[in-house]
């Protein structure tokens, strides 16, 4: 709680320097991080591993019914998600990805490069190795990093109140005991199950239509009354009708 705390007052103080210093603030001058640090600043027509973890942290705001493609490539679709994620926040929404922008995601991270508000252990409740589902341990664990960037976006856009995580990853052994179906997206760290708690079922299933989800399941969808599930799985599938959805 701590680190996270600092964090917070990290980014606070970077931005109010930033909106000091404003033109005299150069590419490459944000403050290094723990987790993942920026040289340059990021815009359309970029390409590189620094591109792909800006996607990373910014696939929670591709708009409706839409999947931003971790790609390396700042295109259209990375600029209108940067675009995004600076509104949601209140940055000049330029679609650039300076050091305000920057500075903002530094400010939502921990040093293991999850999101403030969630976890690995949060997401993984089977084991502590990722290991034993449909694909390898590593992609496991990074599909769930994926999957916490678009909660946090949900979360924030739910008024940062807090969700509820249920399940997330599970090993063929821990999907079987709860009854998972064996083709479940849980076996590829790319799903997660959200409770009721702030807020409605409902609510949680329609907002996260606007944050990168290819599938959500819930109430009057068999087996999912008492729970939302999302997923980043491959094919788009989306069904809630007691939810309107």
């Amino acid at each position: 709680m701590l680190r996270r705390t600092a964090h917070l007052l990290l980014g606070l103080v970077m931005t109010m320097a930033f909106a000091v210093g404003g033109a005299l603030v150069t590419a490459g001058s944000a403050q290094a991080d723990g987790c993942y640090t920026w040289t340059r600043t990021l815009s359309p027509g970029a390409t590189g591993n620094d591109v792909t973890q800006l996607q990373i942290r910014v696939a929670g705001y591709p708009g409706y019914n839409s999947v931003l493609a971790i790609d390396g490539s700042y295109g259209p679709a990375t600029t209108a998600a940067v675009k995004r994620f600076q509104s949601a926040y209140g940055l000049a929404a330029d679609g650039i990805a300076g050091p305000a922008t920057q500075s903002k995601l530094y400010a939502l991270q921990d040093d293991d490069c999850t999101p403030i508000h969630f976890t690995y252990p949060e997401l993984n409740t089977c084991n502590s190795t990722w290991a034993g589902g449909a694909v390898a341990a590593g992609t496991a664990k990074a599909n769930a990093l994926s999957s916490m960037w678009k909660l946090e976006a949900l979360r924030h856009a739910l008024g940062d109140q807090p969700l509820r995580v249920t399940s997330g990853f599970r090993s063929t052994s821990c999907n079987a005991a709860v009854g998972g179906a064996t083709n479940s997206r849980h076996l590829y760290g790319d799903a997660v199950d959200l409770g009721a708690g702030a807020h409605s079922l409902c609510t949680i299933a329609l907002q996260a239509r606007y944050h990168g989800f290819n599938g959500i399941l819930g109430p009057g969808y068999p087996g999912h009354g008492d729970h939302i599930h999302v997923n980043q799985g491959p094919s788009h599938f989306w069904s809630a009708s007691s939810c309107g959805i």
